[in-house]
């Protein structure tokens, strides 16, 4: 990968980068707010799970990102973590902070799915 490739895939996470943090530090959804009417109370847990859930999913893509970054600075970014194959150009175009190949991502999917270990073992690789 040539150096002005990788600029190109450090300015795309560190833009995300910044995004993420900012929407991980925003945690006023999660509030716990009581109301008389029973209703409203449901409505309140309603919003507050689908605040959790949303920050939930930006903590973990931050993860990713910070990893890729990581991934970036020690010269293995663009490679798959779990086969050491080049991962395709065009997916880290589309998800420049992807650790897996498309095929090791859709064995680490179908894992996630059938709700096996598999995953945390490709993690670990």
């Amino acid at each position: 990968m040539t150096k002005t490739e990788l600029n190109k895939y450090r300015q795309m996470l560190e833009t995300k980068l910044a995004e993420l943090s900012q929407s991980v530090r925003d945690r006023d959804g999660i509030a716990i707010e009581k109301s008389p009417d029973a209703l409203d109370e449901v409505q309140h847990a309603a919003e507050r799970e689908l605040a959790i859930r949303n920050l939930d999913r930006d903590s973990q893509l931050l993860r990713n990102v910070r990893a890729a970054l990581r991934r970036l600075n020690d010269g293995s970014y663009g490679v798959c973590v779990h086969c050491d194959e080049d991962i395709n150009p065009k997916r880290l175009n589309a998800v420049p902070w992807t650790p897996f190949c498309i095929t090791c991502q859709e064995l680490a999917d179908r894992a996630k799915e059938e709700n096996l270990d598999v995953l945390e073992e490709l993690m670990v690789a």
